[in-house]
């Protein structure tokens, strides 16, 4: 049996003459279902346009949001209707800027710029949000729109937008955690953000404790250089590029972080530093790395200007490298590192390799922190 339409002349009767305001809102709520659900003829899909017209300039409230509530996720909503609803009161326009598809980027970034906070954070929740919206939205410097925003895995937020995330809000516990929580963040600001959320701990330590300057300094250090290359991982050559190029543009390309980078088995992050060091592009300095005469890591090195103490230490853990081999089980990435830090320490012994006191103390904590090499059944 067909379905019989419920857009007849009786509802638009009722709709036009009847003063109750709940009246009206059902055949609201009733229209706008049908409108959802049935195939309907052309008369009737524009009569039922006709009615919302009608409806989004009802003086009751409750008649709009039943219209909105009932309306917000389908695409054939007449433009003019859903924008009519997007500039309305708040109940009625959330669930319109959230979820209707109809609203264009354009409608959107001028409801940004002149609507209030509740319906930019409404519009910073959408399922999907473009890089020209995430703009606009990032441009309020609104701490709840933009940590909204940036948690939204749904949200394409340009590199550059992210970084200005950074700038007016970076120093907000709400956005960093957000920004952390992101599936992929540029490196380059991953390692802004990591600088910045370690002077705010700087300072915050500062207060509680009576500590020399030196001392707060070598542990922000320590603290920053661990994050920093907990981000390499993964990155592709033009990531590490931009990374390095940051750090070296800021004074954070240090030796420590560069061997502490190799000795824990972070090859592409080791050859992308040096590479920036020696202002050579990643693919020669591999060459040099991998050079079989063992004359191009030298080479390499001098011509990145490390300290000369610290050659022995690269030297032995490239070599390291070359015989470390992943396992291919659970953590395999954690015990390649420890495999590669403790084969690493035992060469410094057999060597004669001196290490500084603060790199060796780094690598036993991260050693310590990685799971063993699980033990041989029998």
């Amino acid at each position: 049996m067909a379905k019989t339409s419920v857009l007849s002349q009786a509802d638009v009767m009722a709709l036009l003459e009847d003063s109750s305001g709940s009246k009206r809102a059902e055949t609201a709520r009733k229209i706008a279902i049908e409108f959802n659900q049935a195939e309907l003829t052309e008369t009737q899909r524009r009569l039922a346009e006709d009615i919302f017209r009608l409806m989004v300039k009802d003086a009751e409230i409750r008649v709009r949001e039943a219209l909105s509530s009932n309306l917000k996720s389908n695409p054939l909503v007449p433009r003019d209707v859903a924008m009519t609803m997007a500039h309305d009161v708040t109940s009625v326009a959330l669930p319109v800027l959230q979820y209707s598809e109809v609203l264009t980027d354009e409608d959107l970034v001028a409801i940004i710029r002149s609507q209030d906070t509740e319906k930019q954070v409404a519009i910073a929740s959408r399922a999907n949000v473009s890089e020209t919206v995430s703009e606009a939205i990032v441009d309020t410097e609104k701490e709840e729109v933009v940590t909204r925003l940036v948690a939204n895995p749904g949200a394409d937020i340009s590199e550059g937008s992210l970084g200005r995330v950074v700038d007016s809000l970076g120093d907000r516990e709400a956005v960093q955690e957000a920004m952390v929580g992101r599936p992929r963040l540029p490196v380059t600001v991953a390692e802004r953000l990591v600088t910045l959320v370690s002077e705010h701990l700087k300072a915050e330590i500062a207060q509680r404790f009576d500590l020399p300057a030196d001392t707060m300094t070598d542990l922000i250090l320590q603290i920053r250089e661990r994050a920093v290359l907990s981000l390499s991982s993964g990155s592709d050559d033009d990531d590490l590029h931009q990374l390095v190029q940051q750090l070296k543009t800021n004074g954070r390309l240090t030796p420590s972080i560069v061997l502490r980078a190799l000795c824990m088995g972070d090859l592409p992050f080791f050859e992308a530093a040096v590479a920036e060091l020696a202002g050579i592009s990643i693919l020669n300095a591999r060459e040099l790395i991998h050079d079989a005469g063992k004359r191009g890591l030298k080479a390499l090195f001098d011509r990145a200007k490390l300290p000369r103490s610290y050659f022995p230490a690269i030297r032995a853990a490239v070599d390291v490298a070359w015989e470390t081999e992943y396992d291919g089980g659970d953590q395999d990435r954690e015990r390649y590192s420890r495999r590669m830090i403790e084969r690493i320490l035992t060469q410094y012994g057999d060597l004669g390799v001196q290490i500084e006191a603060d790199d060796l103390e780094y690598l036993l904590t991260k050693m310590n922190a990685l799971p063993i090499d699980p033990v041989p059944e029998a």
